[in-house]
């Protein structure tokens, strides 16, 4: 009986101490959370870092020609290039499974309303949202690494905190931002609001969507979030898949891609770079975009003291030797093409909330990241720090070695460009079919393509089998 006793106590013993080490790792989100406040529709961190974010409304997919993207292209490269040294540019589209929910309650229905919303109630589609963050790093703050977290400062406040000029040549740069995106007339684009970014009570603002991976609308919840055994956000099981080194980009990139599915030998139906990660990948997932725009002039330095200490050691080995010559390749273009150097990374958040689902959309984002000749890899160690870099407000928490070199030309075509079909605001229209999904979408194909300029008269032509025409006018 004494024996029993003693290896009961030390069952307990053992059990208390497993459950007090579980409560010292949990940590207090509010504690940990890096933003300090919103103001004047400007994010602060703690660390002094200024974010504003936009909302975006891109262009529709299959809608856009060869020449369209390369034009969106070149914007995009304009745009960035007009940004001041040390801004970060977060581009985060959110690609999210949701419902057709038909008004089955309408009296004025007629039968063949009534019989066509019955129909399409419930049809899957994938919404999607754009969003834009673009954030002042504070001067003098050293880049994070997945190694430590600056946390020690010389002083408190950033000099721009106390340098009121300083902010306002950001704006000044934030506005010519602004109207080169928006006078192009591919991309509508508006500055979100406090209540967008922190929501209400009876709906969730971005900072906790991201948090907590809610729908829009959504009555604001807080979950636990958990990445050891799994990566879990609530009961949404999640997966990170980054293109954060040079070894998983592709060998070539563009503004476009040949739509296999819709190509003929004679004809190619282009979408964007990005289409395979965006649009076209069927599950809840979020596509990040960052490009970081640092000082010219100092990563030039930094790469020729690079190229020379690789010319010092080539002769030692051969791999230095092919570094020296792809360092001195860059230097050249940046020199002689005046191009922009910057530092990106992309990555895909995946979730669920069914275990026997996680292989499928595995699969589904490794092919989507094969289709762009890119190699997939999953993070594991760094998903969490760049997981919490990917708040809103927080950017400048990124992980610098988590991201390769290169240009604003070749950084843009990674950018997604495209949108899913959304109904117009016209009364006078037709209902047609999304091709992607095959829910329905209210289309005016008379006054709204003239008023837009995309066509100069009202001629229609209309094919199809007898009976066809009363059908359409019904």
């Amino acid at each position: 009986m004494v024996v029993t006793l003693m290896i009961v106590m030390v069952v307990l013993s053992a059990l208390v101490l497993h459950l007090k080490q579980q409560t010292d790792n949990s940590k207090d989100l509010a504690a940990m959370l890096p933003i300090y406040k919103i103001e004047n529709g400007h994010i602060l961190s703690k660390q002094g870092d200024v974010t504003v974010a936009y909302r975006l409304q891109l262009p529709e997919v299959f809608s856009l020609s060869n020449d369209d993207f390369e034009a969106l292209h070149h914007i995009w490269v304009k745009a960035i290039k007009i940004l001041p040294p040390g801004t970060i540019l977060h581009k985060q589209d959110w690609f999210t499974e949701e419902a057709y929910k038909a008004d089955l309650t309408n009296p004025d229905q007629t039968f063949l309303s009534g019989a066509s919303d019955r129909f399409f109630h419930e049809r899957p589609f994938l919404a999607h949202e754009c969003y834009l963050m673009i954030t002042k790093r504070a001067t003098g703050r050293k880049p994070a690494s997945s190694v430590f977290s600056n946390l020690i400062r010389k002083t408190l406040l950033p000099p721009e905190a106390i340098n009121p000029q300083a902010m306002l040549d950001f704006q000044d740069k934030l506005g010519q931002f602004e109207k080169l995106l928006s006078d192009a007339g591919f991309i509508t684009i508006n500055r979100l609001q406090e209540s967008e970014l922190t929501g209400t009570e009876l709906h969730a603002g971005l900072l906790e969507r991201y948090m907590f991976l809610q729908e829009p609308g959504e009555v604001p919840v807080v979950k636990d979030i958990l990445f050891k055994p799994q990566w879990a956000i609530g009961e949404k099981l999640c997966q990170l898949y980054s293109m954060g080194d040079i070894e998983d980009l592709p060998s070539l990139c563009g503004s476009r891609i040949t739509y296999d599915r819709y190509s003929t030998d004679k004809t190619k139906f282009s979408v964007s770079f990005a289409a395979p990660v965006g649009t076209l990948l069927p599950c809840n997932h979020i596509y990040n975009q960052y490009i970081f725009i640092e000082d010219t002039q100092q990563t030039l330095k930094h790469l020729e003291s690079k190229r020379r200490r690789l010319q010092s050691m080539s002769a030692y080995s051969r791999e230095n030797a092919i570094s020296r010559d792809a360092v001195n390749d860059f230097l050249n273009e940046a020199i002689a093409e005046q191009r922009l150097p910057v530092k990106a990374h992309f990555n895909i958040q995946v979730w669920t909330d069914k275990v026997d689902q996680l292989k499928v959309i595995r699969n589904k984002t490794s092919a989507a990241l094969a289709t762009m000749d890119a190699n997939p890899r999953q993070e594991v160690r760094g998903a969490p720090q760049i997981f919490w870099a990917g708040l809103p407000g927080n950017e400048a928490d990124f992980p610098m070695n988590d991201t390769f070199s290169t240009f604003a030309e070749q950084a843009s075509c990674f950018l997604n460009q495209e949108t899913n079909y959304h109904s117009s605001i016209s009364p006078t229209g037709l209902r047609l079919t999304d091709r992607l999904s095959g829910r329905p979408v209210w289309v005016d194909i008379s006054d709204e393509p003239m008023q837009t300029g995309a066509i100069t008269n009202r001629n229609k032509f209309i094919l199809g089998p007898s009976g066809g025409y009363r059908a359409i006018f019904q």
